[in-house]
């Protein structure tokens, strides 16, 4: 008897357990399952039924969010975004981010001796911290986000939807005040109806279309009992105290949507358009499965002869190297003597020798290098860093400056400059003694002959200069006593006229790298930072300034540049991150671009690439 009834207990024994198992594994799928879509987001927002969100679910909610979108920027937001240099600590350690620059003209308040500022000083930041209005802070901490967005600012849609978030705005601020109130019983129950009526709609619905056809009667209703609300005495102290709470949650919902936008706008200008990423594979593809011929043995003398007119191009764009030599050829009076030499990576070296085969530039001879095995062969061992940076290194520098009236201005200027690869210019060009090197982001609308006539006596490197930014300003993140004239302006690579011959007298490679070695071992800087010390300081009294008319910058971020100035240029430069081939580029001056691409083109046409 004892024996079955043994037996029947192990096997239900062994029923619960299965039902368990099969309970704790259905639960560890559907867990995971519900964060990966959002649902706990869900639960989280819900709007209250009362109307009322208490202190410690606005605070645990906008952190939560606010964690998110930090962590957000600080995993994916690095390789995207601009090159950053200048940073304060005390803002990342605040932010929490590594996207944004200021190079303020103010002295810096230490933020461990907040009581040692000098009384005058403290004063100036206070006042230019009142000073400073939304605009100014934005192009601060987001650079050229902020104009674009300015520029295609659209006008208030869906005003109906909202005044309803006014109005419940409103509501919720008066409710915990009124629900005290035992007088005001009915009147507290009108108002909670009101607020869930209100939540009821605004939840299924953002749009004026989408609002049921009653909408009116609700307004008119809620606006009577808001009337209703004021008329009673209730404690300022409490809507005091909602409204800031309300405040806060708009503040940090603007904050949290400004950060996404501005991240989705960085993320636009820094990723390879699709069509251009079509372009590339596709040229790939056609060389090795149509090898052209090798014509660099045929044209050897010629990329050798120092007699003539050699310009070399960094870049991994084929659309935007090719514009480049576009230009530069159909402005010519000459083309037999130009020389290009496009210094590319191994990814796009076989869609580039493509390109250049099969589209010719009048009698120009282009050459096609790859810049992975030119690093190889120069015997450096980081080979991998080099190459995220063989294209001109460039930096965004926003200045904070105070007026007489004490209002706060604010200007952003983007510097670009040469590159680590472009130290192995004179070992790769041994038998050059001049050229000209150019950025992939230019067009040029003049003949470039004179350059070559100009004489730049001892100096180095022929660029145009920055006044807008002197070199004494940036000494509070390149270093105290950095220059020895510190009045001096910073220059602009895009268009340079070098002296090989001198570089290499001079050896201002070496020195380059020596430099760049002192500051990665001293601090701890960025190698982008570090790059950007290293080639000032190598250049420093060797750079020949250019007439202005040779370059016009800013056509990549500045909506306000003259319209004569640019026509009288010969070059015009795009730095700055709305670049001509992005559909992000400014319209006004995308059409300068678009006169050297061949729109006919079959490979462009199959890419669909946008012009």
């Amino acid at each position: 008897m004892k024996a079955p009834m043994a037996v029947g207990s192990t096997a239900g024994t062994k029923r619960r357990w299965m039902a368990t198992v099969l309970g704790l594994v259905l639960f560890s799928m559907l867990v995971p399952l519900v964060f990966l879509l959002g649902l706990h987001n869900t639960f989280l927002s819900s709007p209250p039924s009362s109307g009322y969100v208490s202190e410690e679910e606005r605070n645990s909610d906008g952190e939560h969010r606010s964690r998110d979108v930090d962590d957000l920027l600080r995993r994916l937001g690095g390789p995207t975004l601009p090159k950053v240099f200048g940073r304060d600590p005390a803002e990342d350690a605040k932010n929490k981010t590594n996207d944004f620059t200021e190079v303020p003209d103010l002295p810096k308040q230490n933020s461990n001796a907040h009581n040692n500022v000098p009384p005058s000083e403290g004063k100036l930041v206070e006042n230019m911290k009142s000073t400073m209005d939304g605009k100014n802070m934005c192009e601060i901490r987001f650079g050229s986000y902020c104009l674009w967005r300015e520029e295609h600012r659209e006008s208030m849609k869906d005003s109906t939807v909202k005044k309803m978030k006014d109005l419940l705005f409103v509501a919720r601020a008066y409710y915990p005040s009124i629900a005290k109130l035992p007088a005001l019983d009915k009147l507290s129950h009108e108002l909670k109806q009101n607020i869930q009526e209100f939540e009821r709609v605004l939840s299924e619905t953002t749009t004026d279309k989408d609002l049921p056809s009653q909408i009116e009667v609700k307004l008119s209703k809620m606006e009577a009992t808001i009337a209703k609300v004021k008329s009673h005495p209730v404690d300022c102290n409490n809507v005091d105290k909602k409204f800031r709470q309300l405040v806060d949650l708009t503040e940090d919902e603007a904050n949290f949507h400004m950060k996404q936008s501005a991240f989705l706008y960085q993320l636009a200008v820094q990723t390879v358009p699709k069509s251009l990423h079509c372009l590339s594979l596709r040229l790939t593809v056609d060389y090795f499965r149509n090898p052209p011929p090798d014509t660099d043995v045929l044209l050897a003398d010629k990329f050798l002869n120092p007699e003539l007119q050699h310009y070399v191009i960094f870049s991994q764009n084929v659309l935007a190297s090719s514009s480049v030599i576009n230009s530069t050829v159909m402005n010519s009076k000459e083309s037999s003597n130009q020389v290009f030499h496009v210094l590319t990576n191994r990814q796009n070296y076989f869609a580039m020798k493509k390109w250049f085969f099969l589209n010719k530039y009048k009698e120009a001879a282009v050459q096609v290098l790859d810049i992975e095995e030119l690093i190889l062969k120069g015997g450096q061992s980081n080979v991998s860093q080099l190459l995220q940076m063989f294209l001109p290194e460039e930096f965004r520098i926003s200045f904070r400056t105070v007026d007489k009236l004490s209002r706060a201005m604010v200007r952003t200027e983007y510097l670009s400059l040469f590159s680590y690869s472009h130290y192995l210019i004179p070992e790769i060009f041994q038998t050059l003694r001049k050229i000209v090197i150019l950025d992939d982001d230019i067009i040029v609308q003049k003949d470039l002959s004179e350059l070559w006539s100009i004489d730049i006596g001892e100096k180095v490197n022929a660029a145009v200069f920055l006044c807008a930014v002197k070199l004494g300003e940036l000494k509070h993140y390149l270093g105290e006593n950095s220059f020895n004239n510190e009045g001096s302006c910073a220059w602009m690579s895009g268009l340079n006229l070098v002296d090989l011959a001198g570089w290499r007298k001079r050896g201002l490679t070496e020195s380059f790298q020596s430099l760049l070695h002192k500051s990665l071992m001293a601090e701890d800087a960025s190698l982008e930072a570090a790059i950007l010390r290293a080639t000032l300081l190598v250049f420093e009294g060797l750079v020949y300034d250019l007439n202005d008319q040779w370059v016009i910058s800013g056509l990549g971020y500045n909506y306000g540049l003259d319209s004569d100035s640019i026509k009288k240029a010969a070059v015009l430069h795009f730095n700055g991150n709305m670049k001509p081939w992005l559909e992000l580029g400014i319209p006004k001056y995308k059409g300068f671009w678009r006169n050297f691409v061949n729109s006919e083109n079959s490979f462009l046409s199959a890419c669909n690439v946008n012009q």
